[in-house]
């Protein structure tokens, strides 16, 4: 069905008059009818019954009225469509990021673009580490990432949105477990649970360090696939883990005392990450959003710390 025949046919559908019709698309009563009738030839059956006094739709003609009306509304939006989907305002965004820790990020900032850009879609993708969120940003499998890296590759580019604390996890039955700070070096003999480490990952990295200031390597006897299964793991006995203040507010940990590194390690940043040369306008309007959801952190495009 041709734009110009499914105008034809809605405004004699709408109008029960040829006439009427006519004058509205500016046509001459024979044009309005030729139309109408090569739209009949090619579909083969009456859509409208015509007699000297009256205009009527047959059931084909009232049963196809509101599809061509969806076409028509369709073509007389391509226009602004188009123009939304290159400004940004539509469109797809992917967004990866770990899980419960990270919820509440997640969450303010997919409202805020539900309220802002309400005909973008953002698809999350959840239970996802940081360093498998760069492989995947980098792959082009998602838009942007939420995480923690200590180190990202020159075509990543990046905005923080948070600082967090780096913070002890151990059962409370441990030996240590009475005092409020505790000393990398009093944790030499200790088991660890650490996440799994990848390109950047930030947690093992800096574990690893801190280790090493205090003269030790860490003995790891456990690789939790995430931080609420880490915390069952310390729960449980099997060690102690170096974790982030987002998991101790947000993550239901019965069993598991928290306390401060009197080692002071510097903060950990959670930043997006996205890929420096993406052309996505949708993009560009999802980090527009978020920067202006946490106006104090660092501008996007600063490098980690260390770098």
């Amino acid at each position: 069905m041709e734009v110009q025949q499914a105008r034809a046919f809605i405004a004699v559908a709408e109008e029960l008059h040829f006439g009427r019709a006519a004058e509205r698309l500016r046509l001459t009563q024979s044009a309005l009818s030729r139309s109408l009738a090569q739209l009949e030839r090619s579909l083969g059956t009456q859509l409208v019954e015509r007699t000297t006094r009256t205009v009527q739709l047959t059931s084909a003609g009232e049963a196809l009225l509101p599809h061509a009306q969806e076409i028509v509304a369709l073509v007389d939006r391509s226009a602004e469509i188009v123009a939304a989907a290159s400004a940004g305002r539509t469109g797809r965004v992917r967004l990866g990021f770990a899980g419960p820790s990270t919820n509440h990020v997640v969450g303010l900032l997919a409202r805020e673009l539900r309220r802002r850009l309400p005909g973008l879609r953002l698809e999350l993708v959840s239970s996802l580490l940081s360093h498998k969120g760069l492989d995947q940003v980098l792959d082009g499998s998602l838009d942007i990432a939420l995480g923690r890296w200590d180190l990202l590759p020159a075509d990543v580019t990046s905005m923080v949105i948070t600082q967090e604390d780096l913070v002890l996890a151990m059962p409370e039955g441990h030996r240590l477990a009475r005092h409020s700070r505790v000393g990398m070096r009093q944790l030499a003999r200790d088991s660890w649970i650490v996440l799994p480490s990848g390109p950047g990952a930030a947690l093992p990295q800096r574990l690893h360090v801190l280790a090493g200031q205090a003269g030790f390597v860490p003995r790891i006897t456990q690789i939790a696939p995430d931080s609420a299964t880490s915390m069952v793991l310390v729960a449980s006995g099997f060690g102690v883990a170096l974790t982030q203040s987002s998991v101790q507010r947000h993550i239901h940990a019965p069993g598991v005392v928290f306390r401060e590194l009197s080692d002071a390690p510097r903060p950990l940043a959670v930043r997006l990450i996205w890929r420096r040369d993406d052309p996505n306008p949708a993009l560009a309007e999802v980090v527009e959003t978020a920067q202006a959801l946490h106006p104090s952190t660092l501008r996007a495009g600063e490098p980690p710390s260390g770098h």
